[in-house]
């Protein structure tokens, strides 16, 4: 073998090992939701197809499923980047609202600013929201110890609450006739525009997933957050700051969420109103796991999910398919990556060194 075949046998070696288990849980996902699409007396080739074409049938389609992919790249990264600390940050829901109404608020509270700095301002003050929000888990666990998962679900409440109170009363939308809970539109000029049918929310969250590479893997405290990931005692030992590393990483993860619900905000409903972001914080969860939780891989697996979530009306009233079949096949695609054991024993792939994605860290490590 040749020097330079070797590096390239490497490089594909690599990517195989990176994409061998989300590729077959979506597989096995699909084909077990073909067998639930056939008992359920529908046509499965039928279903597929009209998915596909609700997805990526025309420009419209394909704009649509950018759409909902983009908000689902910032939750995936959320929960992607403190899984690389070792941290199961489950709040990512309760950060997007907040950034969501933060962005909604600044959107709507000023006026007279042009796109290009009304724009930038309702996003950096979403992130700053899910940020400063994110920081509480993670300065209880820094120094108290008190678990990330059980402080980010309790949070999440806390926002949900508090958004619909913001929502339904001092930041309600007083027009005549309006009688639900929801703030006012924002500026036409803090809208984020839609450029030959591409949203660009979604060129936003392609450059941050990028900025969230480089930081992860150019930068020292990309270093020290995979340190503290791996091992937390010897990151400590080795003189690393493991209790600002964690609350760090959680701001950061808080900020990816925030500009999540400021893109949708800005660029999807142009307001904030209570249900409208139902879930999308949770589906990080899914998009983090099958993208093998790296900035890289979110993408491609947001995609996926925006995609199902776009052709799910067209294979609804084309193949006579419940919307809830969708559902059942991102939770089968959840349930397969989390357990990959049970497809490496489906299809014999064998369990590599360094494949292993951890969580979480153990209840009360710092």
């Amino acid at each position: 073998m040749t020097e330079s075949a070797a590096p390239k046998e490497n490089w594909l070696r690599s990517l195989w090992r990176a994409v061998n288990i989300p590729v077959a849980a979506v597989l096995l996902a699909a084909l077990i939701g073909a067998v639930i699409l056939l008992i359920s007396g529908a046509n499965p080739l039928a279903a597929y197809g009209a998915l596909l074409k609700g997805s990526f049938g025309s420009l419209d389609a394909l704009s649509r499923t950018l759409e909902k992919a983009t908000p689902l790249v910032f939750s995936g990264l959320a929960v992607a980047f403190a899984f690389k600390a070792g941290l199961f940050n489950i709040g990512a829901q309760g950060q997007l609202l907040l950034g969501a109404i933060t962005a909604a608020v600044v959107g709507f509270g000023i006026h007279g600013l042009p796109p290009y700095i009304h724009i930038p301002l309702a996003l950096t003050a979403g992130a700053i929201a899910g940020g400063l929000f994110s920081a509480i888990p993670g300065a209880l666990k820094a120094y108290t110890g008190a678990h990330e998962v059980i402080t980010t679900i309790m949070l999440n409440y806390v926002a949900i609450n508090l958004t619909d109170y913001l929502a339904d009363g001092p930041w309600k939308d007083t027009s005549p006739g309006n009688i639900v809970a929801r703030t006012p539109e924002i500026a036409a000029a803090a809208r984020i525009p839609v450029v030959a049918g591409i949203p660009l929310g979604f060129i936003i969250s392609l450059a941050i997933a990028f900025i969230a590479w480089w930081l992860l893997w150019r930068t020292t405290l990309g270093f020290e957050i995979r340190t503290v990931g791996l091992n937390p005692h010897a990151a400590r030992y080795s003189g690393m700051k493991v209790a600002r590393t964690i609350i760090l990483t959680m701001v950061i993860s808080g900020l990816l969420a925030g500009i999540g619900g400021a893109v949708e905000t800005q660029g999807v409903v142009y307001r904030y109103q209570p249900g409208f972001n139902v879930g999308l914080g949770f589906d990080g969860i899914t998009i983090a796991l099958l993208g093998r939780t790296h900035p890289f891989g979110v993408i491609p697996a947001a995609l996926l999910v925006g995609a199902m979530k776009a052709g799910s009306s067209m294979m609804q009233f084309n193949a006579g398919v419940a919307k809830e079949i969708t559902d059942v096949v991102q939770a089968l695609i959840l349930f397969f990556v989390a357990a990959d054991m049970i497809v490496r024993w489906i299809l014999r792939i064998r369990a590599e060194e360094g494949e292993k994605i951890t969580l979480s860290t153990g209840w009360g490590q710092q």
